[in-house]
């Protein structure tokens, strides 16, 4: 099966329809390549015009709620890739992702609302998933988001 086979049953799973334009909030591109390397932007756990999951985690919003974030956030980032390069297939690997985590004073697992989506980034895109990360606590996010996740992807 393909990575972007995979990506469709991954955006299906979640029922979440990315299908429409991702909206960005300022005067920026939120991809940019460079040569073989492709920056993708933060993404927050929007769909359409909705953050879906604010909130500080630990504090009324809760670790599983930060996990889906961090997927939806990774689907976005993907939909990028997909559409700018035509097909995941093409991307060789994922060498870095960084999660940002609203967290509340005492919520000290910011690696535990990585690994969804260092987990759903493998499955989509198989050993091309593998990366590097950083999971960062953070006192707040654009529009009071939960999680926020950029990445580099390098394409052969």
């Amino acid at each position: 099966m393909t990575a972007d086979k995979r990506y469709q049953e991954a955006a299906l799973a979640l029922a979440y329809n990315l299908d429409d334009a991702i909206k960005i909030g300022g005067n920026y591109t939120p991809l940019l390549q460079d040569g073989n390397h492709l920056y993708v932007s933060g993404q927050v756990p929007r769909v359409g015009e909705v953050v879906l999951i604010t909130g500080a985690v630990g504090a009324g919003t809760s670790l599983a709620q930060a996990q889906l974030g961090a997927k939806i956030c990774t689907l976005r980032a993907l939909t990028l890739l997909q559409r700018t390069l035509g097909s995941l297939e093409r991307i060789k690997t994922i060498p870095r992702i960084t999660v940002y985590v609203q967290s509340a004073a005492d919520f000290t697992q910011q690696s535990e609302v990585a690994d969804a989506a260092s987990e759903l980034l493998h499955s989509i895109l198989g050993t091309a998933g593998r990366h590097s990360r950083s999971a960062v606590g953070v006192l707040q996010l654009p529009k009071n988001a939960s999680v926020e996740i950029d990445l580099i992807a390098s394409i052969a």
